[in-house]
């Protein structure tokens, strides 16, 4: 190869990292793989045949089905994650809740090593927070949007009075009127 496709090769391979960072930062990514990978000790160990010299020893259990499935739905949770990430908090609880099933139901759940892992993988999922630009503070975009939850009169800028100064909450709870949140019968 020469000088040349070599600088070309290290500019593809940069770029292609700075994407894949890019589609890293914008999911919970490593709640994901630690949970697609808990669910494959799951799901294998039940069906493995452990050999010492020439004894076989079969790990098959009458639960062989419910431990496959279980393995099935962390795998289907850890790229739900990936590719859904908005659902995040669903699939981590319930990639939560499957690895504590997998215990009583599958040798320990995988023996412990795929109850860790979906353990953990869960509660990074559901803690996944999605990150801020980072040139633009956080109070400036809320009042750009109409609040925190970008819906437009929102208590948070209802409350602080518009262009005018007037007040625009019209619940009759701002504390302002004096009642305070508390309503009167009558």
């Amino acid at each position: 190869m020469s000088a040349e496709a070599q600088v070309g090769l290290g500019d593809r391979l940069g770029r292609m990292r700075r994407s894949f960072r890019g589609w890293r930062g914008q999911r919970p990514f490593w709640g994901g793989l630690l949970t697609l990978l808990g669910g494959i000790p799951i799901m294998y160990f039940p069906y493995a045949n452990l050999t010492l010299g020439t004894m076989t020893i079969r790990m098959a259990t009458t639960a062989g089905a419910g431990s496959l499935i279980i393995g099935v739905l962390l795998v289907v949770l850890g790229l739900t994650m990936w590719f859904q990430p908005h659902s995040r908090v669903f699939a981590g609880v319930a990639a939560i809740l499957l690895a504590l099933v997998s215990l009583v139901v599958s040798n320990f759940g995988g023996f412990v090593i795929g109850f860790l892992l979906a353990l953990i993988g869960g509660a990074l999922s559901v803690s996944w927070a999605h990150a801020k630009p980072a040139g633009e503070p956080a109070g400036r975009k809320a009042k750009e949007s109409g609040g925190p939850d970008g819906a437009l009169g929102s208590p948070a800028v209802a409350g602080a009075g518009g262009v005018s100064g007037e007040q625009d909450d019209l619940s009759g709870t701002s504390p302002t009127n004096g009642t305070n949140g508390r309503h009167r019968a009558g």
